[in-house]
């Protein structure tokens, strides 16, 4: 049993692969995180490694170990943890080593041996360069399945030797509905949840699980707006405290400059009279407020500055000073107020 919701045409190629016996030996998923792609890499891991006839049938003991992670035959790579206990920031060409010997061994106890890479733009070049041996040469009965949020930033030659599934955002109604159907979750916090992920289920279940992840979003987004009316000198310090953040993992600073991507599109979508479109419901009035005090040139310079900042530090330029070029062009909110008060 298939337990990725949506995602029918990637699933399609799947199991026709299956059914046919005619899957490649190694498969990029690429898509936003949170979107499916690990379910769907353990998935397809139980697939090939399940005998009923049924693929994958969730419930014999290959299925169940793979999905608990204690199968042997199937290993995620990820990045490791450092001494403190905070992510690298790559994978290392030691890990894709250590994985590449193991995939010359035979299967322990299943069919076929997967190595799932996860986050596969991280591995260093050294790394990546490594893997192409394998990519080139496969083992036999070995599938390896890269899944990445940011394919750009991977190798050509790593793109180019890998089956490409491609994994979109859901429509938001069918995260609405999977929220209800399978996590129970009330219709009006399915409904907030769905439109706030931006299509991406992993998140709307992660957030309808732990209030946690609302609240964190909730803080990130009012430090923003906090930030958009404050001196130069808040903002500098403001861009120092998320630079020294992407010194300690990038995730953290991706997800901010996503949300803040998110609540920008919002203005603009107002401005353009897409407001039942917008994505972060719960602060409605907030968002009519700030759209009806911006010019919508501002909203998509801004924007722009933000999709500058996102691809400089994807190019690993200096973290502090892409920050404070971006916190600089932020728009001052009191500032842009003042000057469509002002007479023509």
């Amino acid at each position: 049993m298939w337990e990725v919701f949506g995602h029918e045409k990637a699933l399609k190629a799947l199991t026709t692969g299956l059914e046919q016996g005619r899957l490649a030996h190694a498969y990029l998923f690429a898509g936003p995180a949170h979107v499916g792609k690990m379910t769907l890499a353990v998935n397809l891991a139980q697939a090939v490694n399940c005998r009923e006839a049924e693929r994958p049938c969730g419930e014999c003991n290959a299925c169940r170990r793979i999905k608990g992670g204690k199968h042997t035959d199937v290993q995620v790579v990820s990045r490791l943890a450092d001494e403190g206990g905070r992510t690298k920031a790559d994978i290392s060409i030691d890990q894709v080593r250590e994985f590449e010997r193991q995939a010359n061994l035979k299967a322990y106890e299943g069919q076929c041996r997967v190595f799932i890479i996860e986050d596969a733009e991280k591995m260093t070049t050294e790394a990546a360069n490594c893997l192409l041996k394998t990519l080139e040469e496969p083992p036999p009965q070995v599938l390896l399945l890269l899944l990445t949020s940011k394919e750009r930033q991977l190798l050509p030659t790593i793109v180019s030797r890998c089956r490409r599934i491609e994994m979109k955002p859901l429509p938001v109604s069918a995260v609405e509905q999977a929220l209800q159907e399978r996590w129970q979750a009330p219709p009006d916090k399915a409904r907030v949840l769905a439109r706030l992920s931006a299509g991406r289920l992993g998140w709307a279940m992660t957030a309808h699980l732990d209030n946690k992840v609302l609240e964190e979003r909730s803080h990130r987004l009012a430090r923003f707006i906090e930030v958009a009316s404050a001196p130069r000198s808040q903002r500098l310090a403001y861009a120092a405290e998320l630079a020294a953040q992407f010194g300690r993992g990038a995730d953290s600073v991706d997800e901010t400059l996503e949300l803040w991507c998110g609540w920008w599109r919002d203005l603009l979508l107002v401005k353009g009279g897409g407001q039942r479109l917008i994505a972060n419901v719960n602060l409605e009035p907030s968002v009519n407020d700030e759209a009806a005090q911006s010019e919508l040139a501002t909203i998509r310079r801004f924007l722009q500055s933000l999709d500058d900042a996102g691809r400089q530090l994807e190019r690993r330029a200096n973290p502090l000073l892409v920050l404070e070029v971006l916190m600089l062009s932020l728009p001052h909110r009191s500032k842009e107020r003042e000057v469509e008060a002002s007479p023509a």
